[in-house]
């Protein structure tokens, strides 16, 4: 198979679908890679590195999408990379086409495959193992950027948020226990803040409760409780995620004029819509604005801040998936795989996965993922 390796074009985006280690992977058996010039550069992959693990070089992205079998990209295709792809084309990468009707609609013209690496669930359908590397890199991202956007200089309320003897803590509401949320909550009380993770499911809470240990706050999650500790909070991370679906919007507009003028919201769930009413996407280059005099930080792209360690934590997770498709094809490979198969979103003009036409309101889409396998 070939396989095609696009540089990024989202905005401040310096990851790559591939790494030259993870190149030398599929070149060993016997498939074809090109690279777009440069796509490494920005992380220190040279076009040299990826000729040494057998990679050959495309002086453009249409090179890149006009031979490749596959593409290996690490952000969603941006409007002109989706006009580039064609009919039976297999594009692996992450999607979260719950907030981005456009791009659903282009990628169903397309008549591509569209395999989202956010939906691939782990053994026996546990556990998102494509997505849990990023979601890691950005629960621990969160608290850093939470922290920095405190600084009254960044429009925060200047608190400390470790505080210091004398003088309290900053008060870290973690709304969500899951992956992205656990790793907030390790970074924020390893720097001292006062923190509580508001979860739902019983499991969970005995779990993050035997972790922290009296560390954290674990409080079962409910409107009323939100209410109240919503508005007595310095810095509110965002975590909630149903795979596929839109984010619950769970932090209402009227509840910021409650809260202390310079606190922070930093939503992790952006890219499934956000769980706050006022999110909308932002980007490294203005990853702010505020609302009520609340800060709030949405980039799509969290883990883009640190490109090096999220291409080489996501090569690590995507690599065995990516080689089953090149190895076997992705019809062998999904038919065989349950969970494989829940990555499935779109599949030559129909929407694969039921959250995902949900929320698009595009059922008339949709077709069952086991269909499209014939």
């Amino acid at each position: 198979m070939l396989i095609g390796v696009p540089k990024e074009i989202k905005t401040l985006e310096h990851r790559v679908g591939l790494v030259p280690s993870s190149v030398k992977e599929f070149t060993a058996k016997g498939h074809d890679v090109i690279v777009e010039t440069g796509a490494g550069q920005a992380i220190n992959f040279t076009d040299a590195d990826y000729e040494a693990a057998g990679a050959k070089i495309a002086k453009t992205a249409k090179d890149i999408f006009e031979k490749a079998d596959m593409i290996i990209k690490v952000k969603e295709p941006q409007a002109q990379e989706c006009a580039m792809l064609r009919e039976g084309q297999v594009l692996f990468t992450y999607l979260h086409l719950a907030a981005d009707p456009e791009q659903a609609k282009a990628l169903l013209k397309s008549g591509c495959i569209a395999i989202a690496y956010e939906t691939v669930s782990g053994p026996d359908g546990h556990g998102l193992p494509l997505l849990e590397p990023m979601s890691e890199i950005a629960g621990r991202l969160s608290v850093q950027v939470g922290a920095y956007h405190l600084q009254k200089h960044k429009g925060g309320l200047g608190r400390l948020i470790g505080g210091v003897p004398g003088v309290k803590p900053a008060e870290v509401l973690i709304i969500g226990g899951g992956v992205a949320g656990f790793h907030a909550a390790q970074m924020a009380t390893g720097l001292g803040a006062n923190v509580t993770i508001l979860e739902k499911n019983n499991a969970r809470m005995r779990y993050l409760e035997d972790y922290f240990h009296g560390r954290a706050n674990i409080i079962y999650s409910n409107l009323d409780v939100l209410e109240r500790y919503v508005v007595n909070s310095d810095l509110i991370i965002g975590a909630v995620l149903i795979p596929g679906a839109s984010a619950p919007k769970l932090v209402k507009k009227e509840m910021l004029s409650k809260m202390r003028k310079g606190s922070v919201l930093v939503d992790i769930a952006i890219d499934q819509g956000g769980c706050f009413e006022t999110s909308h996407p932002t980007t490294h280059d203005q990853p702010t604005y505020v609302v009520e005099g609340i800060v709030h930080y949405c980039v799509a792209n969290m883990p883009g801040a640190v490109p090096l360690t999220s291409a080489l934590a996501l090569n690590h997770s995507v690599l065995p998936y990516a080689l089953q498709l090149a190895d076997k094809g992705w019809k062998e490979v999904l038919a065989k795989d349950p969970n494989f198969r829940r990555g499935l979103n779109i599949c030559k003009g129909k929407l694969t996965h039921q959250a995902v036409a949900q929320a698009l309101d595009l059922m008339r889409e949709y077709a069952e993922p086991e269909s499209a396998l014939q």
